[in-house]
């Protein structure tokens, strides 16, 4: 199966399905290594990466440069956390478009106002978008695609703001009927109450997807019982990689040494293994010339044909 066809198996499998975060190439093709079937390109984690603020302070041309690698670097499906679409409907056609171009085989998108905020920094004073209008962007987004599996995921963030259930259910109903593959019900509630309210009501109208980020508790196998198909760890490696570097820099800055560190890091032959240096030398060995061939003359190397005259 290709990667859009893999992504929507994970959807529509019998069983719970796991996403892990990654935000760059070699993230994806650890994640992928693990063992994870599919991979989160998470907005927080990218934009984290590269310093800035999750507030579509990175454009979306400067994400989906990121994407490019991290589709190279995996065979497996990437989900891309595409915020409110970085636009009106235009601009997610126009999303659609480039990320098919890339691989990646599926986006999903979240219905805030552009420039979004993080669900979890001041929640409840964010403002949902109209329901109407981010209907027309799921419309939009299933009429652009040309690949008939690439996926749409409609993220509704009614219970951030304190909606409540009737505000997401009537909200998950209108993105399903325009077109939604699934539907992401996102909490920050310290259990999966929440969730386990909306999968009650919802009555596996289309697959859901959650990421039990503040709820991760709650065991995973009462999700599955609910009827949940994807759960998505959302932002566990770009965490993971910053208390290294801080931990590693400050050791490296009180010793200085790297005695400290060095049988706690990954050796550099673990970096060329993840970046397929050896690919590289099986390539040179196809394409390049033997070293003992013997080389071409200078004379031969620079040589050029003489001009013919012209007549006049």
């Amino acid at each position: 199966m290709n990667k859009t066809q893999q992504f929507r198996a994970l959807l529509n499998s019998t069983a719970i399905e796991f996403l892990i975060e990654a935000h760059d190439g070699i993230s994806a093709r650890i994640g992928e290594e693990q063992g994870f079937k599919g991979i989160w390109a998470s907005g927080l984690a990218i934009s984290a990466a590269m310093g800035v603020r999750d507030n579509n302070e990175a454009s979306w041309t400067q994400v989906l440069e990121v994407l490019e690698f991290m589709s190279d670097a995996s065979t497996v499906p990437i989900l891309l956390d595409g915020d409110t679409g970085y636009g009106n409907f235009n601009n997610v056609r126009r999303l659609v478009r480039k990320l098919e171009q890339r691989g990646v085989a599926a986006v999903c998108i979240e219905d805030k106002l552009f420039p979004k905020t993080n669900s979890f920094l001041h929640g409840e004073s964010q403002t949902l978008a109209d329901v109407a209008e981010f209907s027309g962007k799921i419309r939009a987004a299933k009429d652009t695609q040309s690949d008939p599996d690439f996926c749409v995921v409609a993220r509704t963030e009614a219970f951030i703001v304190g909606q409540g259930l009737n505000e997401a259910l009537d909200r998950a109903h209108s993105y399903r009927e325009a077109g939604a593959d699934a539907i992401l019900v996102h909490s920050k509630k310290s259990t999966g109450d929440q969730i386990f309210d909306f999968m009650r009501a919802w009555k596996n109208s289309c697959p859901v997807v959650i990421v039990p980020t503040t709820y991760y508790q709650t065991p995973v196998e009462q999700f599955e019982q609910a009827g949940v198909r994807l759960v998505i760890w959302a932002n566990h490696m770009i965490r993971a990689s910053v208390t290294a570097m801080q931990q590693t820099a400050a050791a490296i800055y009180a010793s200085r040494s790297l005695v400290p560190v060095e049988k706690n890091i990954a050796p550099v032959k673990e970096l060329f293994r993840l970046q397929q240096a050896d690919e590289l030398d099986r390539a040179e060995a196809v394409y390049l010339p033997p070293a003992d061939a013997p080389a071409a003359s200078s004379a031969a190397a620079f040589a050029v044909a003489p001009r013919r005259r012209i007549p006049a």
